[in-house]
């Protein structure tokens, strides 16, 4: 193989295997969950990460909310029994509003990933994202936003 057609080959394969991910994960479709806002704190019922598909439950990895006074929407993610992480979807580079898939936000502006946590695993950004407190009870997901 020629030097020039391996490098290129490698490069499409860098940029696609993300994509992919991506798309595969985003195949599920992006679920907006219904929150309440009382004094501060989002409230989701934990009942918004359960899918019904053919008389069977399936589990969400994450769902998205949007409330007023963000123009970005906030991924919650279920890290674990009982445990939360959420983030804003705002890029923390340009402000790009960020894709959930493949457990992993990634900015499509300028190719920014981090983790569910909200850390930076890849640049160009170089600051984490605004992640917020959450806790938990037996039936809802509080989201401290103030």
């Amino acid at each position: 193989m020629e030097r020039r057609k391996f490098i290129k080959t490698c490069c499409y394969s860098a940029i696609g295997i993300p994509i992919a991910a991506t798309l595969l994960q985003s195949c599920g479709g992006i679920y907006y969950a219904i929150a309440n806002n009382k004094k501060g704190k989002l409230v989701i019922s934990k009942s918004e990460f359960i899918q019904l598909k053919k008389d069977k439950k399936i589990n969400r990895k994450f769902v998205l909310v949007k409330t007023e006074g963000l123009d970005f929407p906030i991924c919650i993610y279920n890290i674990g029994e009982n445990t939360y992480s959420s983030s804003l979807l705002k890029c923390t580079h340009r402000g790009c509003e960020l894709n959930v898939g493949g457990g992993i936000y990634t900015c499509p502006c300028h190719g920014s990933e981090f983790s569910i946590a909200g850390k930076v695993l890849e640049g160009p950004a170089d600051k984490n994202l605004m992640t917020y407190k959450t806790e938990t009870d037996n039936e809802n997901i509080y989201i401290h936003i103030s």
